[in-house]
């Protein structure tokens, strides 16, 4: 892909794609805040969103059983704001599939509460879907961590030792191994292809990399663009604010069970089986309890690990590594 130098976006393109866009699908770009009892954050970082989001047809903010006042606040304070109020908590993955199905447009930007998108991010962030093949693109995300800025956004990703390891990419590249689900932006046509988020991984983490890991394997691109900057507040987040860290942990650890056993196979099935007993015996030995909880909360799930590899065999896609 070609870059534009800073501040010279070819703006004629996104121009094109908006007019398009609008005569097939209505809105430009919808974009979708999951929210949970994230009634400060949404005060906070909404009247931001609202100011440079300005080409977007439609924000939709989904709450997801909050107990706080962040409904009311959304309707009170931004009656400009469609609100779509679930009954009851479930997770990140539920609250965002259920905004994508409401989205009216092919192109969805995902956004967390704790996210504050800079100015300008939005046309970079969608020119990228000129290519008829992207599926997603992720933002240039500064992650405020402990008081330091870390650059965020690439991702990297392999199989080793049977088990999927990702790290954080260097941000001089377009290419990524996913694209976030706090801070990118995703084509609704593929997504519904791909079956949305899959709701195993809830309340949160991993399926974001699970989504993006079946797109690759159906042969769509994902993509980074530095252009499109956010400041991303991880430790004013929910998941922060609301669990224990040994419960964090545990999701995180029983997730990652959860998305090898999804996907793979071959030799990476053979070390998996070899490696992870006896990184189970190393982390009890070494007090890390939370993985072996994860592990034991994964297995309980194991029944939706088997329906979806039985459905990919019958439907003879390839997501098995």
């Amino acid at each position: 892909m070609v870059m534009s130098a800073p501040g010279k976006l070819p703006r004629d393109r996104f121009r094109r794609l908006v007019q398009s866009n609008s005569m097939a699908m209505g809105p430009t770009v919808s974009i979708i805040i999951p929210n949970w009892n994230g009634q400060e954050l949404l005060e906070r970082n909404l009247p931001q969103v609202l100011a440079v989001t300005k080409e977007a047809g439609e924000i939709i903010v989904v709450d997801d059983g909050s107990t706080d006042d962040s409904v009311n606040i959304l309707r009170e304070k931004f009656p400009m704001i469609r609100v779509l109020q679930k009954k009851s908590h479930e997770g990140f993955a539920s609250t965002v599939n259920q905004g994508v199905r409401a989205a009216s447009s092919d192109i969805v930007v995902l956004l967390n509460t704790d996210v504050e998108p800079e100015k300008n991010f939005l046309a970079p962030l969608i020119l990228n879907f000129d290519s008829p093949q992207v599926f997603a693109v992720g933002c240039m995300d500064k992650s405020i961590e402990m008081g330091k800025t870390i650059l965020r956004g690439r991702g990297l990703a392999k199989w080793e030792k049977g088990f999927y390891v990702h790290s954080r990419g260097d941000i001089d590249k377009t290419d990524t191994a996913w694209v976030s689900g706090g801070s990118g932006a995703f084509r609704k046509s593929f997504w519904e292809k791909l079956g949305g988020m899959d709701t195993l991984f809830n309340p949160f983490y991993w399926e974001d990399i699970d989504i993006s890991y079946r797109a690759k394997h159906m042969g769509y691109r994902l993509m980074f663009e530095p252009k499109s900057v956010v400041r991303h507040y991880h430790e004013k987040g929910k998941i922060f604010m609301n669990y224990s860290t040994f419960f964090i942990k545990r999701i995180a650890y029983r997730n990652q069970f959860l998305f090898v056993w999804k996907h793979v196979g071959g030799r990476h099935m053979i070390a998996h089986c070899l490696w992870a007993p006896l990184r189970l015996v190393q982390a009890a030995m070494s007090g890390d309890i939370a993985m072996v909880a994860g592990y034991l909360s994964a297995t309980i799930r194991v029944g939706g690990v088997l329906r979806y590899r039985f459905q990919s065999f019958r439907e003879n896609k390839v997501v098995i590594a």
